[in-house]
């Protein structure tokens, strides 16, 4: 069985408590390079594609990889970019008001944050870009590996248990993902 990797970008050079998806932060060079030592080590030999998304966080990543597997060509891919939270991006969580963020737990599939992409949207991109994977992975015999992000972690983690026509509410929805570095394999 092939599996797939959710590698999480290094640590974006950001403010805690800053929101941010699609805001394109860079990421701490250092860390991203040892978590690019990390991965190769772990990676088998045999990857049948690579995957990041085109923020530079995961494309500093996907670089650094490269640079210690030069077999490796990183593909930058829309469908795994982290969920877009409109006007909030750079807001400090705490400077977006209570209610507007009520109003998205509430309805936490359909409603769109600060106007940008409701959940269900996301959830759609990645059961896409899954279904692409899974059949990447069985006609190249070999894992897939994605340079993402912990939304698009929780998602992948959501199909998997629930299926695509299932649609989350906040109390279900998965807080766990990867460390800032770190990886998590699921069966394709």
């Amino acid at each position: 069985m092939s599996r797939l990797w959710l590698v999480r970008h290094a640590r974006p050079l950001a403010a805690d408590g800053l929101c941010y998806g699609r805001l394109d932060l860079a990421a701490d060079a250092a860390a991203s390079r040892a978590a690019a030592r990390t991965l190769a080590a772990a990676l088998p030999p045999r990857v049948a594609g690579l995957w990041h998304s085109p923020l530079q966080r995961c494309e500093l990543l996907a670089l650094d990889l490269r640079a210690l597997r030069p077999d490796l060509a990183s593909i930058p891919e829309p469908r795994i970019l982290e969920m877009d939270f409109g006007a909030w991006e750079g807001l400090a969580w705490d400077a977006i008001a209570q209610a507007e963020i009520a109003a998205w737990a509430d309805d936490l599939a359909r409603h769109a944050p600060g106007g940008g992409e409701p959940l269900s949207a996301m959830l759609a991109r990645v059961d896409e870009a899954l279904g692409e994977a899974a059949a990447r992975a069985r006609a190249g015999g070999g894992d897939v590996v994605w340079i993402t992000h912990a939304g698009v972690a929780r998602c992948v983690h959501w199909l998997q248990v629930h299926g695509p026509a299932r649609l989350p509410r906040s109390d279900e929805w998965p807080v766990q993902a990867p460390g800032f570095g770190d990886w998590v394999q699921v069966e394709l």
